[in-house]
């Protein structure tokens, strides 16, 4: 069979993106996957104890449309350290790595959890500093393409009031990118829920 050329006014559609499937967590969550550990492996500590900044904590869960914890989701997180920095190169030597991996085990009932410190806040291409947040990654079985979203810090109110970026959603859908501060936590703790369908559906972004 000879193949048409673009030259006869045929194209190739696009073809869909591979699902993370089954095998996510036994390359890049060991031990969800009861895999031994590697030398050298990135997990949920964005930030070691001796990190500058606030140390805070991040227990998160991913509900679908049924309403039921994503059980097999796995999260990556990006954020600027305390003082709105990126950091552009991951060590893990470093006392704020700036990137993180995290994914339930069989028993969290879909929770995942991050340590770090709270970000500063970086600088709107417009010039005017953004709100403190964190951006996170969402691979599982059935997303064809991962989901990008934001989580932003519910003490942080004049923060996000002037951030041009959070403003820029509709005001309806911006709550849906709150983390709530657990007020009976010992250390600093803030849980957020991520929707991926529904009424309560978290905004996603196609970055």
């Amino acid at each position: 069979m000879t193949r048409p050329t673009h030259d006869e006014g045929l194209s190739y559609p696009e073809t869909p993106s591979q699902t993370a499937g089954p095998f996510v967590h036994i390359g890049l969550a060991l031990d969800v996957a009861g895999l031994p550990p590697r030398a050298s492996e990135i997990g949920p500590e964005i930030a070691a104890a001796d990190a500058t900044g606030e140390a805070i904590e991040i227990h998160g869960r991913v509900i679908d449309g049924n309403g039921d914890p994503v059980e097999d989701i796995f999260v990556e997180a990006w954020q600027a350290d305390a003082h709105g920095v990126y950091q552009t190169d991951y060590r893990a030597e470093h006392a704020f790595r700036g990137f993180g991996r995290s994914a339930p085990s069989a028993t969290d009932d879909g929770w995942w959890t991050f340590y770090t410190v709270k970000p500063g806040r970086v600088a709107h291409p417009g010039g005017q500093p953004m709100a403190p947040h964190i951006n996170l990654m969402l691979f599982a079985r059935g997303i064809n393409i991962h989901l990008h979203t934001r989580l932003y810090f519910d003490d942080e109110h004049q923060a996000n009031a002037g951030c041009p970026f959070f403003n820029a959603l509709p005001p309806s859908r911006r709550d849906t990118l709150i983390a709530r501060r657990d007020t009976q936590a010992d250390t600093p703790r803030y849980r957020f829920e991520i929707h991926l369908q529904g009424p309560q559906e978290t905004v996603f972004f196609d970055f």
